[in-house]
């Protein structure tokens, strides 16, 4: 039974090494559709693109990104986000053989020097709607490898009457050819339904573009007049024409070389302009900025925090852009694992099904004070049994090994694991005691009580005591001998068993709760 690919066609057994879609030099250059761009001219180009002629929308696309910061920042800011993530290669199950396929593709695309670069490539479908890159097949020891995944300008594409993308070639320059299977990475983001072509937020930002083009232009133009004096000549009422000339002649050259001659009875002001209207350029410009910012981030504050909004704010919208991540992520990886890995199992493993998939590591931080709370809270207060393994992986904290010292909280003495061992099995043992639990407590603090004698704990603490007060002449010079050496004192023994003796009666307490003791 023949494998098929996402359109139906049977799936080769082996890769194509040819490399099919060559860059040519005319590939480099471009119409510039943006130079003297109209809103008829932007409503044909669009036009032409919904038809499947996408070559004007995606230079138009291109020159967007170049020449406007504010587009470019917010469009690098969305692919970024992606990038700046981990990922891994999950296996579809935990059966060995789905395991060792998994690991062949790890070592893959691990391999691939430029696979970030890959990555940035087809997030260019965000902007413009979809985004192809060739995969380079080699044979390696009988294995089908990836050597290099190169990008191919989108000009090079068209759409089909079902909407599939083809390759355009010299020999078939307006219809294309089929891409062949196994071959072509072809990332399509729909940031709404309809025809690729019209997915993009590019095609959503082209009319703030536009309307922002107009006004820069404009503002430019009022700067360069606001930005110098008016130069007013007068003349006499019987001034000649040559006077008059000469007269012109002078006011240029006044505002070019800031130097001119006139003659004596010639009077010339400089007027200064009025800032009148300025706010208007800034305020469009500023709402095409927004209006964009909204199309490619969900919202504003994290680009405009300066001017329209506050840090805090801003924090509670990068929630927002949570979700087009998670979106980017998701649909991304989907394309890896059709385009990628789908034709990498295929030709090494003769495998469709159980294919493994890429995992981008999305999920925000987790803010592990509160989780600490909230594990606090359940153990000290709802009495629920949680292990140390789950709260060593929850924390990420290795798990302590045997003879290792262990960290105790301030006025505690760090215990070993043997330490907490001894104090388990005297747990363990109280537990089983036919006594209830208030009389294995009360036991307890009996034997705690007989251990500090057999210690001398106490002896050693009361013995400096004993000599101060021996030496002392009067009240007041015992006081100030307790109180200086009080600081000297220690009280580490003590205050390790009062701590083991406090940590066993609470595990009384809870083995009690949970019904393992008569009540």
């Amino acid at each position: 039974m023949a494998i098929l690919d996402q359109y139906g066609r049977p799936f080769p057994t082996r890769p194509d090494t040819r490399e099919i879609a060559v860059l040519s030099v005319r590939d480099r250059w471009s119409t510039y559709p943006s130079q003297g761009l109209t809103p008829e001219r932007l409503a044909t180009i669009f036009k032409e693109a919904d038809q499947g002629d996408v070559y004007r929308q995606v230079e138009l696309f291109e020159e967007m990104e170049e020449k406007d910061p504010h587009l470019f920042s917010i469009l690098q800011t969305r692919k970024l986000a992606v990038l700046g993530l981990d990922w891994e290669v999950m296996p579809y199950s935990d059966k060995r053989q789905d395991k060792r396929i998994a690991e062949f593709v790890g070592e893959v695309l691990y391999n691939l020097e430029n696979f970030e670069d890959v990555l940035l490539d087809l997030l260019d479908a965000i902007g413009k709607g979809f985004s192809v890159s060739e995969i380079m097949w080699s044979i390696r020891d009988g294995n089908a490898w990836i050597d290099d995944i190169r990008w191919r300008p989108p000009k090079k594409f068209t759409f089909d009457e079902a909407w599939r993308l083809r390759l355009l070639t010299d020999d078939s320059p307006v219809s294309g050819v089929e891409l062949p299977p196994g071959k072509f990475i072809t990332h399509i983001y729909k940031a709404k339904s309809g025809h690729p072509s019209r997915a993009g937020v590019l095609r959503v930002c082209g009319w703030m573009y536009l309307f922002k083009n107009y006004d820069i232009k404009d503002w430019v133009a009022f700067a360069e007049v606001y930005g110098r004096p008016l130069r007013l000549g007068k003349y006499k009422a019987n001034a000649t024409k040559e006077d008059k000339d000469a007269l012109m002649q002078a006011l240029v050259q006044l505002g070019v070389d800031a130097a001119g001659i006139v003659s004596e009875s010639t009077v010339v002001e400089f007027i200064e302009a009025k800032a009148t209207g300025a706010s208007i350029y800034s305020a469009l410009a500023d709402f095409c900025n927004r209006e964009m910012s909204k199309a490619v981030l969900g919202q504003t504050l994290t680009s405009e925090v300066g001017s329209v909004g506050s840090y805090a704010a801003s924090k509670v919208h990068q929630q927002v852009r949570q979700d087009l991540l998670e979106a980017d992520c998701r649909a991304l990886a989907k394309t890896l694992r059709r385009d990628v890995i789908k034709p990498l199992v295929m030709f090494n493993f003769g495998e469709a099904e159980r294919l493994p998939w890429i995992k981008f590591h999305y999920e925000p931080p987790e803010d592990q004070e509160l989780t600490s709370k909230v594990y606090a809270t359940l153990v000290k207060d709802v009495g629920l049994p949680i292990s140390q393994e789950h709260v060593y992986e929850k924390f990420g904290i290795p798990k302590p090994e045997e003879g290792q010292a262990l960290v105790s909280p301030p006025g505690i003495a760090p215990q070993g694991t043997e330490s907490m061992k001894a104090s388990a099995n005297d747990t363990i043992a109280l537990s089983r005691s036919p006594r209830g639990p208030q009389e294995a407590i009360d036991s307890l603090a009996d034997q705690t009580l007989v251990e500090a004698q057999k210690r001398g704990i106490f002896k050693g603490i009361a013995e400096p005591v004993l000599s101060i007060i021996q030496k002392a002449t009067s009240l007041e010079g015992l006081r100030d001998e307790l109180v200086k050496a009080y600081p000297n004192m220690d009280t580490s023994e003590l205050e390790d068993l009062v701590a083991r003796a406090t940590f066993v009666a609470d595990l009384i307490g809870r083995v009690a709760v949970d019904g393992e003791l008569e009540d």
